[in-house]
This record gives structure tokens, sequence and C-alpha cells, in this order.
């Protein structure tokens, strides 16, 4: 039975709660039909994300990893196409760094590309009603770093695994006003069972051949 690991982010910016952890506990309480979860909690934090997550991997020996995190304002679940090397941090973290135009892993590539079937995955949580999108941009804070480094920890550690990133909209409750969008972590949590059964059986280089581009 494939083994996946799931992660999600502890709160940060003042706020009392992560839908991207919300979701990922959900998806492991309750995993897709033949798959085996496991959710780890990773902290907001540059660099000790990156020593959690290697070690969440090696404990865990998945053939699959799913990173969360939280994007706030995007009205959907967003399937990340591809990370960059750069850290440049709007905000600090919680352990108070803010790193600016620095690489998340010095001369390492550009870029890392996800090895999941991004946009099958995509179309697999539409069918199952749950708004989602491809992304083009994993931002430059945390879950950036996250994504290029489970990229780099793929690429020269752990080969045989696949894996990619995924931002998830607020949950309602961080939404007081009413004014952005946001999503049930129970939603986010169904949408992501069908995009694991799908990316679990289908290989990157057979993903869909459908427009999800974007001109800005």
């Amino acid at each position: 039975m494939p083994r996946v690991l799931i992660t999600g982010f502890a709160p940060f910016g003042g706020e009392s709660v992560n839908p991207s952890w919300q979701a990922a506990s959900l998806v492991a309480a309750e995993p897709p039909a033949g798959l085996t979860v496991s959710a780890v909690e990773l902290p907001c934090v540059f660099g000790t994300s990156l020593d959690a997550l290697r070690d969440a991997v090696h404990a865990k020996a998945p053939d699959l990893v799913l990173c969360l995190g939280q994007a706030g304002g995007r009205p959907g679940v967003t399937v990340e196409r591809v990370a960059i090397n750069v850290d440049d941090a709007r905000i600090a973290d919680n352990a108070g760094r803010q790193p600016i135009d620095e690489p998340v892993v010095p001369g390492g590539p550009a870029a890392y590309f996800s090895t999941l079937p991004v946009k099958a995955c995509v179309a697999a949580m539409r069918e199952v009603g749950v708004p989602a999108a491809l992304s083009h941009t994993a931002g430059t804070f945390v879950c950036n770093h996250v994504a290029y480094g489970l990229g780099h920890l793929i690429a020269t550690e752990f080969p045989h695994v696949r894996g990619g990133f995924v931002h998830v909209p607020w949950a309602p409750e961080q939404v007081t006003d009413g004014t952005a969008p946001s999503l049930p972590p129970a939603t986010v949590a169904h949408g992501l069972r069908a995009l694991l059964a799908t990316a679990a059986r289908t290989p990157a280089e057979q993903d869909l051949k459908v427009t999800e581009g974007a001109t800005h």
C-alpha cells in the first residue's frame, strides 16, 4: 500500500490556527482508500522547517510527500507548479527570522518543479466539487522555502519519492469580517483526498495536457 506523508504548518503571523495543518490532520485521520497517510506539523521557521521535513521523510519512508501551506486571500486550493531558490520574507517567521534575498540552498538550482501530475491533481479536486487551480508561484516565505527544500531532498537524497506543495485558503474562523474568501478545512481535506488518489496512480509525465497557464 503506497505510503503518503502530508505536512502542514503551525500557526503564524498572530493566527491561532493554520488551515494547512487542520486539513492535513483530517486527511491522515480519514485517508483515501488504498493509501496509508501520516501527518506531521512543520514549524513556520526558515531552516528548522526543512530539518523537520527531512526527519519526517526518514521516519515515515513515504512514496509520496504532499506539503501544505496557508495562502490567505486565495479563493481555492492551489497546486504549486514550481518553487524558487530564494527566501525574501515580508514578515518575520515564528523565530523572528526575516531573510532577504537569501538562497534556500546555497549553490542549488534556480528552481524545482513539482514531481506530481499538477494538472491532474487540480482536475481531481474540481471533480469532487472543491475549487482548485494551478499556481505558478509559491511566494518567497516559508511555504516556498519548504516547497523548494522538498524538491532538493527528492533530487539529492530521496530520488524514489515524488512530491509537491499545495496552498490552502483561510479557514472561515480566520475571516471574521467575511470580506475575504475561505474554505472549511473539511472541504479542503475532501479535495486533498481526491488529489492524493490521483497523484498516487499518475506519474508526472502522464499529466493532463490541458490549459492551466497564466498571462501574468
